[in-house]
């Protein structure tokens, strides 16, 4: 039967950790991740292009790899949520949420009735390809699927403790490049108005006693995000996170090449010619 731990984790009140995914959609991203330690995967399909066939294999990539595929869709229609729910995913993420209603509507494409109004499809993707009754599958695909709303504009901040409310919605998240650029001040993260909306979201989200997630640039912004009261906290996309390693250790690796290039032509190392 369909079980999310990530979500059971953050209404329990845990902290989840994740990637998110924008580019390297192989059959080995996602086990790369839970051998990482990683408990979710969040597939972009805003800005990378990513479309319903690829979700569907990197679903199944994930949930064989012991990790929680989730997507974010790519524009703020609650409509494309049920195909990618059918294709396996068991979280929404539906940006540019800036109002209740918008909210409302997410929930109910996410959950079967009575919660929602989502089309019932079964012996596919999301149920394992099994049969047998639909209605244990109803029940248990409404306690596993994640619905997430992205707050990234002035707006949505402006409505965020009435998005918070909306029974069935699981999450918010802080869109903070968008937040910013909404209020006028892209990327710029130090300036008052940036920081006075990510408070007001947080309070929000924690007023409702619900969890707000973020992404992190590493390790360092993930604890202050935990300080902060994030719970859902992605380290980068995978995209940065290669690239940021590999450019510490190409700038590590060639702080030795005078060194290296000084040394006498039968000094090599041990093994090399």
């Amino acid at each position: 039967m369909m079980t999310n731990p990530v979500r059971a984790r953050l209404l329990q009140g845990q902290a989840c950790f994740g990637v998110m995914a924008f580019e390297f959609f192989t059959p080995g991203l996602s086990p790369t991740l839970a051998a990482a330690g990683a408990e979710f995967v969040l597939l972009d399909c805003e800005h990378s292009g990513l479309g319903i066939e690829g979700v569907k294999a990197q679903c199944a990539h994930a949930r064989g790899a012991g990790i929680v595929p989730m997507v974010r869709i790519p524009a703020a229609l609650p409509h494309l949520a049920p195909p990618v729910l059918d294709a396996g995913a068991l979280g929404i993420m539906m940006p540019l949420v800036e109002t209740a209603e918008q909210a409302r509507a997410l929930v109910a494409a996410c959950r079967y009735r009575p919660q929602g109004r989502r089309g019932l499809g079964f012996s596919v993707a999301h149920d394992q390809y099994t049969g047998g009754s639909a209605l244990p599958k109803m029940v248990a695909a409404n306690e596993a699927v994640m619905t997430i709303a992205l707050i990234e504009s002035a707006k949505g901040v402006e409505q965020c403790e009435a998005i918070a409310a909306v029974p069935g919605l699981d999450m918010l998240w802080l869109g903070h490049f968008d937040l910013s650029d909404s209020l006028g001040i892209p990327g710029r993260f130090e300036d008052p108005r940036y920081i006075a909306a990510a408070a007001r979201l947080r309070d929000a989200a924690s007023a409702a006693g619900k969890p707000i997630g973020w992404v992190a640039g590493d390790a360092a912004q993930a604890r202050a995000a935990l300080e902060a009261g994030f719970r859902c906290v992605c380290i980068g996309h995978e995209v940065m996170v290669l690239r940021d390693a590999l450019s510490t250790a190409f700038a590590q690796a060639r702080q030795s090449l005078p060194t290296v290039e000084a040394r006498p032509k039968n000094a090599g190392i041990s093994g090399l010619p």
